[in-house]
């Protein structure tokens, strides 16, 4: 990793040259790009994997030749596709493979997750959260609690950084889960912050959980495939996430859960029942109750989307390839060498427009990928579409934030530095 990083194009030329990554740029499939432009948007939807189409066909192919039968006879069996997600997704979570499936999307993992996780009894009630969450994962804490028949408002508990900060600290969080150890069901965070970029200590607030005598789970939607997870070793509970950012599934791709081996081998573990969850052997019979499969493939409901799990098998034989240690070394130097050339170029001067200032963490463990810059004075917008002109493709999250990420798989660092040069242009980082 470099100790310290120059100011020139060549140098960044250079990183590139260096990089034992490079070769998998070729792997995916860019949009059309403008001149000098670059796509920095892996947060929000990765880019399609060069193999997805071969895949897609081989299964359109077997749809064709064998009908019904490809249940059984397609190159990749429907009855067992959704297994061949289990070794990579294990190596992506931090997990066995019997911990983790890949099923329905993020926001109905949520809900099925939250009707084996949440248990309100007595006045142990209360659900411990972020206040800057997802917009969908605020919805599905606020049905589930209206379903119970409790007030939102009185049920969950809404963690909000001190007003001098963006983020909210460890400390102030663990502290929370502890001053309501009395009245605390369930705490649900998520692994990285989508507005922020934060990334949150799942190890100790699942210990803090844990000590409350409540369940931890996490939204790791911006955290997989992002960065290093040990969720086995954490104890978490539970774990839910989509597939279409870091993972390059595709718009709307399946999603996935962890179900920790103390829950999922355990059958009195509460959970929705459906016919792929039950025990293969007698999956059709008409007769008996329902026999779960042991692990976390023992809480799906609905057999395999095949179409729909294609971009992410793509993908994710990328990653097998390519190897977590090498991909997490390339995303800290392309983090530090983007924020390094922000500090460096975006300096005062009375022409430049935009006031700027990144909200997110700069300790190592403490993000991903994912710079998140806070644009002063209602501007944030008028500076996307000058970025978006020049062929950079970044995303506005309202009030006031740009989210720029260089994903390790295929981006350059000859763009980060064509980026930083065209953002210093207009704007100045307080």
């Amino acid at each position: 990793m470099p100790t310290k990083f120059l100011i020139t194009r060549s140098y960044a030329q250079q990183l590139d040259k260096e990089d034992p990554l490079a070769a998998y740029r070729k792997e995916f499939l860019f949009p059309q790009p403008a001149i000098g432009g670059a796509y920095f948007c892996g947060h929000s939807l990765g880019l399609q994997p060069k193999k997805a189409k071969e895949f897609f066909m081989q299964e359109l192919e077997d749809w064709e030749r064998w009908g019904v039968e490809g249940h059984w006879k397609a190159k990749n069996p429907w009855l067992t596709y959704h297994q061949s997600f289990a070794k990579p997704l294990s190596v992506l979570a931090g997990a066995y493979p019997d911990e983790v499936v890949a099923m329905n999307s993020l926001t109905a993992n949520l809900h099925f997750m939250f009707a084996s996780f949440y248990r309100p009894i007595g006045k142990k009630i209360k659900i411990i959260t972020e206040a800057w969450n997802f917009p969908s994962d605020r919805f599905a804490l606020e049905s589930l609690v209206k379903l119970y028949g409790y007030d939102p408002k009185k049920v969950i508990i809404e963690l909000k950084p001190a007003k001098k900060d963006a983020y909210l600290s460890t400390d102030e969080i663990c502290s929370v889960i502890q001053k309501n150890k009395g009245s605390v069901a369930l705490v649900m965070m998520s692994g990285v912050n989508y507005y922020t970029g934060q990334a949150y200590d799942m190890n100790r607030i699942t210990q803090a959980a844990h000590l409350a005598g409540a369940f931890a789970g996490f939204d790791l939607a911006h955290a997989i495939g992002n960065m290093p997870l040990q969720l086995h070793d954490w104890k978490v509970d539970f774990a839910v996430w989509c597939s279409y950012k870091y993972l390059n599934g595709g718009p709307g791709a399946v999603g996935g859960s962890f179900i920790h081996q103390q829950h999922g081998h355990d059958k009195t573990t509460p959970r929705m029942a459906g016919w792929w969850g039950h025990d293969q052997d007698t999956r059709f019979n008409l007769k008996g109750s329902y026999k779960p499969v042991s692990g976390a493939a023992g809480f799906q409901v609905s057999n395999a989307p095949v179409f729909n799990m294609i971009g992410l098998k793509a993908s994710l034989d990328i990653y097998m390839q390519a190897g977590l240690p090498a991909i997490n070394k390339k995303r800290k130097v392309m983090f530090d060498y983007m924020l390094f050339l922000l500090k460096a170029l975006c300096t005062p001067d009375q022409k430049k427009k935009f006031l700027m200032k990144i909200i997110t963490p700069v300790t190592a463990n403490e993000h991903g990928a994912m710079v998140s810059i806070r644009i002063e004075k209602d501007m944030g917008k008028e500076l996307v579409d000058i970025l978006t002109k020049k062929g950079f493709v970044v995303d506005w999250r309202e009030p006031d934030v740009i989210r720029v990420a260089a994903v390790p798989l295929y981006n350059k660092y000859e763009e980060i530095y064509l980026f930083a040069l065209e953002l210093s242009k207009h704007a100045v980082l307080l």
